[in-house]
């Protein structure tokens, strides 16, 4: 005799989430219509569905007055007025066509960010082309932040002025080193002495100022590094960032050491110039808001590459950026002519794209999550249904028992160690959900 028929109140119990897709018995009955079933649905409304997402704009300007011996990006030195003046046309056409193709008008962005190569390079017509084409496609939030990189030697006073006459209220120098030596050695053409009166330039615009340096470098000694840090700071600028110098093969710096002509500091050294900075940089009270930035009294973070880390959506225009929609990654073309012919076409630049599956998306989640230096787990189940602290207990175990992070209520926090040595923590967890899965 077969078992008896579920009641309807059993019937309803068996289809709770976690027995949706399960049967006591092989049968036909129980349609599937949804998953998870509607029981687990919250009350919403028209508005909930159809609330833009924020978006955060990236535009690439690829000129650049000098080629740095440890930079890797493409860029383009000494290029003429009219070949400038087209890659803005262009640009300006990509953004149109963009915004129709993916709706992006639709969306409130929440920052912008004119990165490079050089955008402080351009002429003044050619930078305001760009931001009135932006203003006119794009809903600009009020507060939104508005990034403009700089180079100290092409910072005048002139173009300090316009960039607050378009409201920039962000400007990203980067200064790489305040010490002479290290600077040539680099085949800058700034010199300290240019250095600081950019910074002065620039915040005299009322903007936010932010100084890029570099650990690492050629030349670089405790000496030098430390006076660069001591003139950082006394810049008294908002922000300080610190990216350590990495070696690439279509480098200046690369192929010194190939021949036996240069030496970089060492792995050592570099994490002795970091923790000196991190040091003076709390002795002088900036603070930490990702593992690489330090902000004077902890005011002012970043805009842009956080909501970027927390999974924002974020369109890039010009040649070899890269962005995001949706679940979308994707990247324009490095070949300038291509870029041009494609967009006079009337067809988008993207030249390779990659679809982020489940897993990139909880990798993505804890290894860019964790630039931030907080993370807490219950965001993690709530996008991906997973607990973190159980699926990653052994990572978890190995960087609390080595002191890179601390987990106390629901949050992971990178400690000293975990600041200083960057992206490990992150990596690690990341690591260990690609082994799991």
């Amino acid at each position: 005799m077969g078992k008896l028929e579920l009641t309807d109140k059993e019937a309803a119990l068996q289809t709770t989430r976690r027995g949706y897709l399960t049967q006591l018995t092989p049968a036909r009955r129980g349609f599937i219509t949804n998953y998870p079933n509607i029981q687990h649905w919250k009350k919403s409304t028209g508005e909930d569905v159809l609330m833009p997402q924020p978006l955060n704009v990236y535009v690439h300007i690829p000129f650049c007055a000098q080629q740095c011996s440890y930079c890797y990006y493409k860029t383009i030195q000494g290029s003429r007025k009219s070949e400038v003046d087209q890659y803005v046309d262009t640009l300006c056409r990509e953004i149109e066509l963009a915004t129709r193709h993916f709706h992006l008008d639709e969306r409130p962005v929440r920052s912008i960010y004119f990165g490079g190569g050089t955008p402080t390079l351009l002429s003044e017509s050619n930078m305001k082309q760009i931001v009135e084409c932006v203003r006119n496609n794009f809903q600009i939030n009020d507060d939104a932040e508005f990034t403009v990189e700089a180079e100290p030697v092409t910072l005048t006073q002139k173009k300090a002025d316009m960039l607050r006459e378009l409201k920039v209220n962000r400007i990203s120098l980067g200064v790489q080193s305040l010490c002479d030596d290290i600077i040539k050695l680099s085949n800058r053409k700034d010199t300290e002495e240019k250095v600081i009166k950019a910074i002065e330039m620039a915040q005299s615009t009322g903007a936010s100022v932010n100084i890029d340096l570099m650990s690492g470098l050629a030349g670089e000694t405790p000496e030098t590094w430390a006076y660069s840090v001591r003139k950082a700071i006394e810049s008294q600028v908002e922000s300080i960032t610190v990216y350590k110098t990495e070696l690439f093969a279509n480098t200046e710096y690369f192929k010194e050491i190939r021949n036996d002509k240069l030496v970089l500091p060492n792995d050592e050294q570099e994490l002795e110039f970091m923790q000196y900075a991190m040091d003076k940089f709390a002795e002088a009270n900036y603070l930490p808001w990702s593992f690489f930035t330090f902000t004077k009294d902890g005011k002012n973070p970043h805009v842009h590459a956080p909501s970027i880390w927390r999974g924002e959506d974020y369109y890039p225009f010009g040649t070899s950026a890269f962005g995001r929609v949706g679940n979308w990654l994707f990247q324009n073309t490095s070949d300038v002519p291509k870029y041009t012919a494609q967009i006079e076409a009337g067809k988008l630049a993207i030249s390779r794209g990659h679809s982020l599956s489940a897993l990139d998306l909880m990798v993505r989640e804890v290894v860019l999550g964790m630039k931030l230096m907080n993370y807490k787990v219950s965001q993690f189940e709530e996008r991906f249904g997973f607990d973190l602290e159980k699926i990653c207990a052994p990572s978890i175990e190995h960087l609390l028992k080595e002191d890179y992070i601390t987990l106390s209520n629901g949050e992971i926090a990178l400690t000293q160690k975990g600041i200083l040595h960057g992206d490990y923590a992150g990596k690690s967890l990341g690591q260990h959900l690609l082994n799991l899965f």
